[in-house]
């Protein structure tokens, strides 16, 4: 099995989940990622979150929404008591998560970032999530993502 830091670090801290792997190289680049994902998967997409990288007045944030949808920096902002927010660069995402951008899991980064995660995480008792690479989503329970990351809820879409 492929061993990312997400999935190193959700085992050590005993929190239940499950690896689910898919080819990426058979990702539909004609759908945004998260939505193809979701479809190979079989999975509805407003239970697959993709984990966005953005800046709050400058400072970086981590951002988790539906994969059908979009992040709204407004709402992002105001969640986060800031008055501006805008999407990090892919470099930067990728520098600040030490992940590359279609495999950000909001587990196992390189630096501890706050994070926010729209409301609708808890619409069910259980999401996924980029599991550290391109090719893997992790499974787990809806109040183990937002407690485990100590997140934000807020509506962010």
């Amino acid at each position: 099995m492929t061993r990312t830091r997400a999935i190193d670090q959700l085992t050590r801290a005993g929190v239940p989940h499950r690896v689910l792997t898919y080819p990426a190289d058979r990702v539909d680049g004609r759908l945004p990622y998260g939505e193809a994902v979701a479809r190979l998967l079989g999975l509805d997409p407003r239970r697959v979150f993709k984990t966005l990288v953005a800046r709050v007045d400058g400072e970086p944030v981590v951002a988790i929404v539906p994969a059908d949808s979009r992040l709204s920096t407004k709402a992002l902002a105001r969640a986060a008591g800031g008055k501006r927010a805008e999407l990090a660069s892919p470099a930067d995402a990728e520098r600040l998560t030490g992940y590359v951008t279609g495999g950000i899991s909001p587990f196992g980064q390189r630096r501890r970032l706050p994070v926010y995660v729209d409301r609708s995480v808890m619409d069910d008792p259980v999401v996924y999530v980029s599991g550290g690479a391109r090719g893997l989503q992790l499974q787990l329970a809806s109040p183990d993502l937002v407690g485990f990351l100590g997140a934000s809820v807020a509506p962010l879409t």
